[in-house]
């Protein structure tokens, strides 16, 4: 098994456990005000998760990439980062 693929395979299993964790804990909590509060701290894990994923993908794949494209797939990166955290 290729040790990059799982790598950001188990990344996105443990986000997903965290998602489903605050699901529930949204759920325990029974309050808009402080489900808003681990909704805002859940969100902030994503753009981390999106970069840990697509940084393991990108350095396993540079060698076999052109300067070029691996230029392009940053900027596609981070147009991405923009549009998830500009307000």
């Amino acid at each position: 098994m290729d040790k990059a693929a799982f790598s950001m395979a188990l990344i996105r299993i443990l986000s997903g456990c965290l998602e489903v964790t605050a699901a529930i804990i949204m759920i325990k909590l029974n309050d808009v005000q402080k489900a808003l509060v681990v909704n805002s701290m859940l969100a902030m894990m994503g753009p981390f998760i999106l970069i840990s994923t697509t940084t393991i993908g990108l350095v396993q794949l540079s060698d076999k990439l052109s300067p070029i494209r691996l230029i392009w797939i940053l900027a596609g990166v981070c147009c991405l980062l923009i549009g998830i955290l500009k307000k």
